[in-house]
């Protein structure tokens, strides 16, 4: 196996970007996530992360249990008695400034997650006037208005103004999916004066797929916006994040969140990183049209790729390897492309569930981090495993284990060692691919082939460059174990094992 001494690892030493989705949905370990990424973020440099992507840092309307997705107080970072806990799932707030402290100290940036699309958990009830709407046509009324009792007014009474004495009622939400006097769910669009239907957003989905859950936050409010960019501004100035996740941007006006990236620009003169996700898996027009209405402001969770990737672990040697890139974000737009072999919604029992298989999980990880297209973004669960629950067969709950992949540390360093120069491409087979990066004089030792098979055991003739002429590689993953010598024009034969890859660098 590659192995390396790293010394004195910094953000400017390590040239190729590297993400890490540092948590997933089942987090259940011991120890608090932001306790965890404080200690592990002079690791995470040593293996080339530049940024660490952590979860929604705001109390969640489950308190304690909140992953952190179902928003509700976003000035609560772990600090006031709400929701039946004063820490978050994650710890408290002066956990999470120290974790971010901890990854500046070790030259590494930190992502913040962002939900704008809905708030959840409101405090009081109110009188509201609504039409309810065709589940699969959200743009068709299925009754005249009428008047609920809906849970829409937020008065944080825990937080008691501090930070901000915003109140959030129904004129700042256009849809709801509870009536509490009828005991009923549905989904019931306000009728405000900001117009009596939907915001006019990415996704046509459902007619119009403004609503996806809880109290839907209505950004045509100017009240809002600004409430948003206060937020904003009081959550750089207090936690330094370097960047920010946006979630669910389909359900979310494009135009509102364009001002509010200007707005965090030019108000602290940072180009900050944004990361958007626009969760598609067919249609790659979709995102190359959000990319036009966001005139590239965000880079985007490239999904199709991700179901690339799911579609080949499935199909095994049936797979068409040569189609691997075909249709996805980082063909067409590499320069904005965030690559991905899972997260924390394609993990098990969740809604878009598609979790690559276990044996194709190291040849989807070269996919993504030993290639120049994209900046790969590596998941939690992969460097440290963990578990959830299910049924087994006999419909009894046990624990399901997440088994680290192996090699994952590996292939990050190599990324880090030698990722580098001209890329060529062999991917012209379907069961058997490969590319080869030439590496950079100022990178010393840096150069790679990578050869990967999805039936029998493969090679690939593969060009090297003339400056490795006479050099000899070895395979990095330690699969095969031949050496193999570059010829004088700069070309080798490579070799893998069938259903792996092998990595080869200089010995």
């Amino acid at each position: 196996m590659y192995t390396v001494l790293a010394k004195n690892v910094t953000t400017n030493y390590m040239n190729n970007q590297l993400l890490i989705q540092f948590f997933h949905w089942y987090y259940n370990d011991n120890q608090p996530l932001w306790e965890k990424a404080a200690q592990e973020a002079k690791h995470l440099a040593t293996l080339g992360i530049t940024r660490v992507w952590l979860p929604p840092a705001y109390k969640g309307t489950e308190g304690v249990d909140s992953v952190g997705y179902d928003s509700y107080d976003m000035y609560d970072l772990g600090e006031f008695d709400q929701k039946n806990s004063v820490v978050t799932k994650y710890g408290s707030k002066k956990e999470y400034l120290n974790a971010i402290a901890a990854l500046h100290e070790n030259g590494v940036e930190v992502i913040a997650d962002v939900v704008f699309n809905h708030k959840a958990g409101a405090d009081e009830l109110e009188k509201v006037g609504v039409r309810t709407v065709n589940n699969d046509n959200r743009s068709e009324f299925t009754s005249e208005l009428m008047e609920i009792d809906a849970w829409t007014k937020f008065t944080f009474p825990g937080r008691k103004g501090k930070y901000s004495d915003f109140v959030w009622d129904q004129h700042c939400f256009s849809g709801v999916d509870h009536a509490e006097n009828l005991h009923q769910d549905a989904i019931y669009s306000i009728q405000n004066n900001y117009g009596e239907m939907w915001e006019d957003v990415p996704s046509g989905e459902m007619g119009n797929f403004d609503y996806l859950m809880y109290n839907d936050i209505e950004t045509r409010n100017p009240a809002v916006r600004e409430e948003l960019k206060r937020w904003g501004e009081w959550y750089y100035n207090t936690c330094k994040m370097d960047g920010f996740r946006l979630d669910a941007v389909k359900h979310i006006a494009h135009d509102f969140l364009n001002e509010w990236i200007d707005h965090m620009k030019h108000t602290f003169k940072r180009d900050f990183f944004f990361v958007a996700e626009n969760w598609i898996v067919d249609n790659l027009k979709e995102l190359e049209d959000y990319v036009a209405m966001t005139e590239g402001r965000t880079q985007l969770f490239d999904s199709l790729l991700h179901h690339n990737l799911y579609q080949a672990s499935l199909q095994g040697n049936e797979y068409n390897l040569s189609t691997i890139f075909q249709g996805t974000l980082v063909q067409t737009h590499p320069e904005l492309s965030i690559t991905f072999v899972d997260n924390h919604d394609t993990q098990p029992l969740q809604s878009l569930t598609a979790y690559v298989d276990y044996w194709f999980r190291p040849l989807a990880y070269a996919l993504i981090l030993l290639r120049e297209q994209g900046i790969p973004c590596v998941f939690y669960p992969d460097l440290y495993g963990g578990k959830y629950r299910d049924e087994n067969e006999e419909g009894v709950e046990v624990d399901v284990e997440l088994v680290p992949l192996a090699e994952l540390p590996d292939l990050c360093i190599i990324r880090r060692d030698k990722s580098y120069g001209i890329q060529r491409d062999y991917i012209d087979h379907p069961n058997c691919i490969g590319w080869t990066r030439e590496g950079e004089d100022d990178k010393p030792d840096s150069g790679l082939a990578v050869v990967m098979s999805n039936s029998a055991e493969g090679h690939k003739h593969m060009e090297m460059g003339q400056k490795h002429a006479g050099k000899t590689f070895v395979d990095a993953m330690g699969k095969r174990k031949e050496e193999i010598t570059v010829n004088e024009e700069g070309w080798a034969e490579f070799y893998c094992l069938g259903g792996s890859v092998s990595v080869w660098v200089l010995k």
